[in-house]
């Protein structure tokens, strides 16, 4: 392929790469931080790692910059050196896979899932990076159960749309083992989504329904009263409850609000909140801010992500708050 082949990114990339210009790299590289992002945090399900392996691929992509010819698009390029990088990643920890939990009902859990922040998704909405059902927790947590590979050709094929012969270039695999790979995974998916679409490239909604805002509403409103029973009212019987990362976990709302008050929810010390809605992985949620005896201020605490079916609340992932200022919540009221 000639430079004047190339497309404008493309061949700026190769001046750039042949110049030295780290400056003009940077640029070219860096509009692609967001998806690039994502895509990680679909291998990882963890936003402070998705980061890394972001830097990582930069720093990998700026090593290999000698052997881009323009052959694919500078973002397909970047893609497939992003896929790697986490499979690196993965290929070399022991402990990034679903643990067992004793539950009824619940098979395993992921310690080190994060939320990921709305306000660094993507900003165009219909790029496929962004599309909610493909970034909500269910999925990000239902790939998890993927065998490394199976995942990134899952993701590749099913999200990003790629065909099977360029998501085997990337993975340096056969179009026999990617079709195969991504069988399995499919199967795998039908296993931990049963109730949800996974026709992952149709269009899906960005917005939040009235339904999914009137539940946050009355969550927090229910959180700032100390009502138990209104918070009772709010869960489906079937809860799935998960508190990340100390691993707190029940199958039933009746356990989940046992669970709750004997770790002294709305007892003294533990009664005195003010909350926020807010959204991450493009889903409804509330920051909780509490309020101790000693302590003028309210202070950020715990963020709830809900998943709502229906007026009611089905899952319920609560994480630790105060240590993540890249959730872009204020750290007090």
């Amino acid at each position: 392929m000639t430079d004047e082949m190339l497309g404008a990114d493309e061949a700026a990339f190769i001046a750039a790469a042949r110049s030295e210009d780290t400056a003009q790299f940077a640029v070219l590289t860096e509009r692609y931080r967001h998806e690039l992002r994502v895509h990680c945090y679909r291998m990882l399900a963890n936003y402070e790692d998705s980061q890394d392996l972001t830097q990582e691929t930069f720093l990998r992509a700026w090593k290999k910059r000698a052997s881009f010819r323009g052959h694919a698009t500078l973002r397909t390029w970047l893609y497939r050196i992003a896929t790697n990088a986490c499979l690196d990643f993965l290929d070399k920890r022991n402990d990034r896979t679903p643990v067992p939990v004793e539950v009824p009902g619940a098979t395993a859990e992921l310690r080190y899932l994060q939320p990921y922040p709305d306000r660094t998704l993507p900003e165009d909405p219909q790029e496929s990076a962004v599309a909610r059902e493909t970034i909500e927790l269910a999925f990000i947590v239902a790939v998890q159960y993927l065998p490394p590979r199976q995942r990134a050709v899952l993701i590749l094929r099913d999200v990003l749309g790629w065909p099977a012969s360029k998501a085997a270039d990337a993975l340096e695999l056969s179009l026999a083992s990617v079709n195969s790979a991504l069988q399995r995974a499919r199967v795998t998916m039908r296993e931990q989504l049963p109730d949800r679409r996974l026709d992952w490239r149709s269009p899906a909604t960005h917005e939040l329904s009235h339904d999914e805002r009137a539940v946050v509403k009355s969550y927090i409103e229910a959180h700032e009263r100390n009502d138990v029973d209104g918070l009772m009212l709010l869960l489906r019987d079937d809860l799935r409850f998960a508190m990340l990362p100390v691993g707190a976990s029940a199958s039933t709302a009746e356990s989940a609000v046992d669970g709750w008050v004997r770790g002294g929810l709305f007892q003294p010390g533990y009664d005195d909140w003010r909350c926020i809605p807010t959204t991450v992985n493009r889903m409804p949620a509330a920051a909780l801010y509490l309020r101790t005896p000693d302590d003028p201020e309210f202070r950020l605490l715990n963020i709830a992500v809900l998943h709502i079916v229906d007026g009611k609340i089905a899952e319920l992932t609560g994480f630790g708050a105060a240590d993540k200022p890249w959730l872009g919540l204020p750290a007090t009221l």
